[in-house]
C-alpha cells in the first residue's frame, strides 16, 4: 500500500466517523422570547399591561392598625364590665383594570377588605368582597359605594351619612369641570323583614371653579318614603383647604345614619359642619373641624375636634385625633386614636 492510498482511506473513515456523531448529535432548541411586563401610562400611574393582553392593570392596597379611645368603646362583657380602650387592624387589597374598546374605556374594580377587633371576652374578625363593579363608559354596575358615601368634612366629626355600599347600576356624565350622575341601589339587603319596593334612587351633581369645588348629593329610599340632600363646598384658603357641608334628611331612611343616646338611637334630621386642613410642613396637616347636628326628636348635638397627620414616608403616615361631642339628652364623650397606616 503506497502513502496515497493510506492517506485516502485514513479521510474516509474519519468522514464516516464523523458522519455517525453528527447524526447523534442533540441540537438546543431557541429560546422562547422573554415577554417583558409593559408600563401603561395611558390610565394614570401604576398601571402595567397584563402580558398578552392589552388590558391595563394596577394593584394595591394599604394596612391599618388603631389604638382607639372613649366611653364603652370596647364594647360590654358579660357582667357589665366595659373598656374605654380597643385596638384593630384592617387590611384592604384592589385589583383595577381598564382596557380601551369601541365602546369606550372598559373597566372593571375589586377591592377585599379584612378586619379585626379584639374585644372584652372576645374578638371580631372579618373578611369581606367590599366593592366589585363592572364600568363601561360612564355606566357602573356592581358593588359600589355610593356617591353619598363621599360626604363629609375632613377629620373624623363626619356623622351623619350611614354606610351605603349596596348592588347599583349609577351612570355619570363628567364634562371636565363639571359632572352629574344618577343610580338606582338595591336596599333589599337593609329590610330583612319586609318585602316591597326595596330600592333607593341617588343624584349627584358637582362643578369645578378652578381648584376649589361645590357639589350636591341626593338620595331617596322609596321603601321608607324618605329621602336627603348634602351639600359640600372645598375651596383652598392660604396654607390649607377649607372644607363646608349641609346636609337635610326628611326622616329615618338607610342613607341617613343615627345618633345612639343612652335613652334611644333616633336618626339625624339635619347637619352643618366644617375644617381647614392646614398644611402645617411639607409633611404635617393639622385639621381642626367644628360640626352641629339635631336628631329627628329635636336633639341638639354640637362636636369640636383636631385631626392630624404626618407623612413618615412615601406611602407611610401617622395620623392622631381627639373629638368631644355634646349632646342635648345624653352624656358628652371624647374618643380620639393614634394610627399608622401604609398604603401600597
Amino acid at each position: 500500500m503506497n502513502i496515497k492510498s493510506l492517506l485516502i482511506g485514513s479521510a474516509a473513515a474519519l468522514a464516516a466517523v464523523s458522519g455517525a456523531q453528527a447524526a447523534d448529535a442533540i441540537v438546543a432548541a431557541e429560546p422562547e422570547p422573554l415577554e417583558y411586563v409593559r408600563v401603561c401610562d395611558a390610565f394614570g400611574a401604576g398601571y402595567f399591561y397584563i402580558p398578552g393582553t392589552e388590558t391595563c392593570l394596577r394593584i394595591g392596597g394599604e394596612v391599618r392598625a388603631t389604638v382607639a379611645f372613649g366611653e364603652d368603646i370596647g364594647g360590654l362583657a358579660p357582667g357589665g364590665r366595659s373598656s374605654d380602650w380597643n385596638s384593630q387592624v384592617r387590611a384592604r387589597v384592589f385589583f383595577d383594570t381598564k382596557t380601551d374598546s369601541e365602546l369606550g374605556t372598559i373597566g372593571t374594580y375589586i377591592r377585599l377588605e379584612g378586619d379585626y377587633r379584639p374585644r372584652d371576652g372576645n374578638s371580631s374578625s372579618s373578611l369581606e368582597l367590599e366593592q366589585a363593579w363592572v364600568s363601561v363608559g360612564g355606566l357602573t354596575a356592581g358593588k359600589v359605594l355610593t356617591w353619598w358615601d363621599d360626604i363629609g368634612i375632613y377629620g373624623e366629626l363626619d356623622a351623619f351619612e350611614a354606610a351605603t355600599n349596596f348592588n347599583t347600576v349609577n351612570y355619570l356624565y363628567d364634562a371636565g369641570t363639571f359632572r352629574i350622575g344618577v343610580g338606582i341601589n338595591d336596599l333589599s339587603g337593609e329590610y330583612s323583614d319586609r318585602a316591597g319596593s326595596e330600592f333607593g334612587l341617588q343624584g349627584y351633581a358637582q362643578v369645578d371653579f378652578g381648584s376649589a369645588n361645590a357639589a350636591l348629593r341626593g338620595v331617596y329610599d322609596n321603601e321608607a318614603e324618605e329621602g336627603a340632600i348634602y351639600a359640600t363646598l372645598v375651596a383652598p384658603i392660604g396654607p390649607g383647604t377649607l372644607e363646608l357641608g349641609a346636609g337635610w334628611s326628611s326622616g329615618d331612611n338607610v342613607y341617613v345614619d343615627r345618633f345612639n343616646s343612652d335613652f334611644a338611637a333616633t336618626s339625624y334630621e339635619w347637619t352643618v359642619s366644617g375644617s381647614y386642613a392646614l398644611k402645617a410642613t411639607e409633611k404635617l396637616t393639622i385639621a381642626p373641624s367644628l360640626a352641629y347636628w339635631s336628631t329627628q326628636d329635636n336633639n341638639d348635638i354640637w362636636g369640636v375636634g383636631v385631626l392630624a397627620e404626618y407623612q413618615l414616608a412615601t406611602g407611610l403616615k401617622v395620623g392622631a385625633t381627639v373629638d368631644y361631642v355634646s349632646p342635648d339628652v345624653g352624656d358628652d364623650n371624647t374618643s380620639g386614636f393614634l394610627r399608622l397606616t401604609r398604603s401600597f
